[in-house]
């Protein structure tokens, strides 16, 4: 279906390769997986299958890809659109209507299908993804996770041969996230469809995949099964990691092949070190019975927390549930329809400039809104400039989140995880006593997410600063959070220690958690401490 002969690809400027003579062959109904560090070229090799790359990007393209036959230099992408779906990195950027309905007919409308086709097949996809409540919703309006799930549904609807995502889940809750690979996988298995998919969380998408290709970032690639990957890959989920660990002669790629393999282990009553609780520092956030409403829908109710200094707290719950308006909320950026904030004394609507910035730092789910430079340089110097630091401060902080990327790169041209680390290193150079994310580790690796975690930790014990995240990625809160505040619909249904929250839940456990059940360890390095402990 899809054949890569001697591809090579060099970007205009660049210094490296992102591709070097990769050939490849992807048959129908075939599920194959890309990985690879953030930034080595993953997107640009799904771009490469329908032409977007070199036709819109540029670059200097070597050797011949073909899909269904039709080599894509002779053909410009507009031409395989009835052959190939793809859904982005960012959803909202490919969306061109208002409304969800309207945006799943509009790919059907440009190819002159027939009306009561395209009813029927609109109908069916609201069914499939769940989407039929959002029907009438405005784009705008969505949820991240909700947009990511009409974009998928925008493809889906065409019936393509072949589908192309860009981390299908990075917005997704783990709900969620399963049950679109569950349709992708069946959309392999029933119908045949070839998918291609670049994703970082590999724990949720490994089972499903027939074949990898790892991207070195240095335009070497290697093809195998998952097996063959995963024996020395340094990208791996948690329970690859566990089992070498752990010694074991297999790699497990799924919770039920790891708990046969751990059942010795698990079966031992090991005695735990007891974590006595951090003794919470001054109240730094205080919300005092606080709803928000929009026309036609509230999407807080009546929240009342306190949040001190030295916390790290990550805000879970479905798509939808209210953690978005709920940090903007605290920000500042939407007025609460009843209730009180108070941000270490001051009403965050008023704070403003200089204060501001050192008291409350805030990255949103779209990272590009914070940026404004022409180059990576330039964001740093300037913001090294506003918060009247040593220069190259904020480049080093860069550097040490994702090192390798240009400073003479405009941010535009940067990948999602790497002008995510941008941002981030943007706002954490003012050192803001609160500092608040949304969805932080879209588009980031697992080595990047482990400087992330590393950062946000030194920031919150060290520093003594306050560290909010709005997340789904649940291995993150297991080695990061220390509080889970759990929301759904707008209510607070949770709040308590991490271990307690997520033990507490299946569907928000992350892997180890579920492998290693019942013992309470939600990460390899609790079961390491431990089984080192009772040696």
């Amino acid at each position: 279906m899809i054949r890569f002969s001697s591809v090579s690809l060099i970007y205009p400027n660049s210094t490296k390769t992102v591709l070097e003579n990769l050939s490849l062959t992807i048959d129908e109904g075939e599920f194959v997986l890309v990985i690879g560090p953030t930034g080595s070229g993953k997107s640009s090799l799904l771009r490469l299958i329908n032409g977007l790359v070199p036709h819109h990007t540029g670059g200097i393209l070597a050797g011949d890809i073909r899909v269904d036959g039709i080599s894509t230099q002779t053909v410009k992408p507009g031409g395989l659109a009835h052959l190939i779906g793809i859904v982005g990195q960012n959803p909202i950027n490919g969306f061109v209507t208002d409304t969800v309905e309207e945006e799943l007919a509009f790919g059907m409308e440009s190819l002159n299908v027939a009306p009561d086709v395209m009813r029927k097949r609109v109908e069916e996809i609201l069914d499939l993804m769940s989407l039929a409540p959002l029907r009438n919703r405005s784009l705008a309006t969505l949820s991240g996770g909700e947009q990511q799930r009409v974009a998928i549904g925008s493809a889906l609807v065409m019936h393509p041969k072949v589908l192309v995502l860009d981390e299908p889940t990075s917005a997704l809750d783990p709900i969620a996230a399963e049950e679109v690979l569950s349709i992708l996988h069946r959309l392999v298995h029933d119908l045949g469809i070839t998918v291609v998919v670049a994703e970082h969380r590999l724990e949720r998408v490994i089972q499903f995949a027939d074949r990898i290709v790892h991207i070195d970032g240095l335009g070497n690639t290697r093809v195998g099964t998952p097996a063959q990957i995963m024996i020395d890959s340094d990208i791996a989920p948690p329970i690859v990691h566990l089992a070498r660990a752990l010694g074991l002669e297999d790699v497990g790629l799924t919770v039920r092949d790891m708990r046969r393999m751990s059942e010795e282990i698990r079966g031992v009553n090991y005695v735990q070190r007891v974590h006595l609780q951090d003794v919470p520092g001054e109240v730094v956030i205080n919300l005092s019975d606080v709803s928000l409403s929009f026309p036609n829908k509230t999407v807080l109710k009546d929240i009342n927390l306190k949040i001190s200094a030295g916390e790290v707290i990550a805000l879970m719950g479905r798509n939808g549930a209210g953690k978005s308006s709920l940090l903007k909320t605290i920000v500042g950026l939407h007025a609460c329809s009843t209730g009180s904030i108070d941000l270490l004394g001051n009403n965050p609507l008023t704070i403003s400039g200089a204060k501001r910035r050192e008291t409350i730092g805030f990255i949103p789910q779209e990272p590009s809104d914070l940026l404004y430079g022409q180059s990576v340089l330039m964001e740093c110097q300037q913001a090294d400039i506003d918060n009247e630091i040593e220069k190259g401060t904020t480049f080093d902080l860069l550097n040490e989140l994702v090192p390798g990327i240009s400073p003479n790169t405009h941010p535009r041209d940067l990948s999602e995880g790497q002008r995510l680390a941008l941002a981030l290193s943007v706002v954490l150079s003012a050192k803001p006593k609160i500092l608040i994310l949304d969805e932080p580790t879209r588009g980031l690796d697992y080595q990047a997410k482990n400087h992330l975690v590393n950062t946000l930790l030194r920031y919150a014990r060290v520093l003594g600063r306050t560290v909010i995240l709005a997340t789904h990625d649940v291995e993150l809160v297991a080695e990061l959070a220390t509080r889970v505040i759990f929301l759904a619909d707008g209510d607070c249904v949770a709040d308590g220690r991490t271990l307690d929250v997520l033990l507490s839940s299946p569907a928000f456990a992350p892997q180890v958690a579920k492998v290693m059940s019942p013992q309470p360890w939600l990460t390899v390095k609790d079961v390491i401490n431990v089984l080192e402990q009772n040696q």
